[in-house]
């Protein structure tokens, strides 16, 4: 079952890309009682996304609009957020 945090990062991220591949993995498992880890179980998480809106456009670029499609999540509701960017036929 994916959890709430899960769906929202799934949900604002086919609306803002429409994504041809979207994954979000949650990661939290792999760092319980590690730093960042507050116990809800979506402190961690792995974004693999391709679509072509990211077509010419830098992998750091790629990151902030991800990021910025997500809003408060990176940073206010996810402690960790690793995020792979690319473009149909990368």
């Amino acid at each position: 079952m994916t959890g709430p945090i899960a769906q929202e990062m799934r949900q604002l991220l086919e609306a803002a890309f429409t994504p041809t591949h979207l994954d979000v993995v949650n990661d939290s498992a792999s760092h319980a009682g590690h730093m960042g880890d507050d116990g809800t179980g979506e402190s961690h998480f792995t974004i693999d996304i391709e679509s072509p809106a990211f077509a010419g456009v830098s992998r750091l670029q790629r990151q902030r609009l991800v990021n910025a499609a997500l809003g408060d999540i990176p940073g206010q509701r996810v402690h960790a957020l690793a995020i792979k960017a690319r473009a149909p036929g990368e």
